[in-house]
């Protein structure tokens, strides 16, 4: 009988492992494209397996009060011209408060980047698209309002890229705009009020400006 509960508890821990192990065993790659990351890594946290991740995802905070906001665009090959497919998107942010606020059994990488945040892979076309509120400023700074992100191409290790940032931000001062190192492209945006949300697009190039991307 102890030898049958044994076994059934092997099984059941077998068929219970979370995606995230699915996922850590893509990260099995040199990490040598786009320099220091510190929690770059968070990519691999994904609640369900790259593989069924869609090229649309809706953050947590989107159906609480504040200011609507989609962002979509299309994922590049280096050549900026050649859409990139399963290309996997990690992005959050701070919710309106300013803060990355953790879910109450928040784990891992939850406890720095708050719980507003998603996962999402480019479809055939490159495209992706996600739906979140606007999020708020750090409190007593001058910095600019920001959606961070992480890439994850099939071949290549996890690297970020410039964050989201938004035109007409009272901090986005040219000096701020000067900083930008514009890994992966331009990360400012422009927002637009369409029926009560706003919309921006932002288009990425893989490997642009990205330290040790293969030429």
């Amino acid at each position: 009988m102890k030898i049958l509960l044994t076994l059934a508890s092997i099984i059941l821990l077998q068929m219970t492992g979370c995606s995230q192990d699915k996922n850590k065993a893509i990260a099995k790659i040199s990490k040598h494209v786009g320099g220091p990351c510190e929690g770059c890594e968070a990519v691999f946290e994904s609640p369900i397996p790259f593989k069924q991740l869609k090229s649309v995802d809706t953050l947590p905070d989107f159906n609480q009060p504040g200011p609507k906001m989609e962002i979509s665009g299309i994922v590049y090959q280096r050549d900026g011209k050649t859409p990139a497919k399963d290309v996997v998107l990690y992005v959050y942010h701070t919710d309106q408060t300013g803060h990355y606020t953790p879910g109450p059994n928040a784990t891992g990488w939850e406890k720095r980047n708050g719980h507003i945040r998603g996962w999402l892979k480019t479809d055939k076309n490159g495209s992706y698209r996600f739906y979140t509120l606007k999020p708020g400023h750090y409190p007593n700074t001058n910095i600019p309002a920001h959606v961070h992100a992480i890439v994850k191409e099939p071949d290549k290790n996890e690297y970020y890229i410039d964050e989201y940032l938004f035109n007409g931000d009272p901090f986005l001062t040219a000096s701020e705009r000067s900083r930008q190192e514009k890994r992966g492209g331009d990360g400012i945006v422009s927002l637009e009020n369409k029926a009560g949300i706003l919309h921006a697009k932002r288009n990425i190039i893989l490997g642009l400006n990205i330290p040790g991307y293969p030429q």
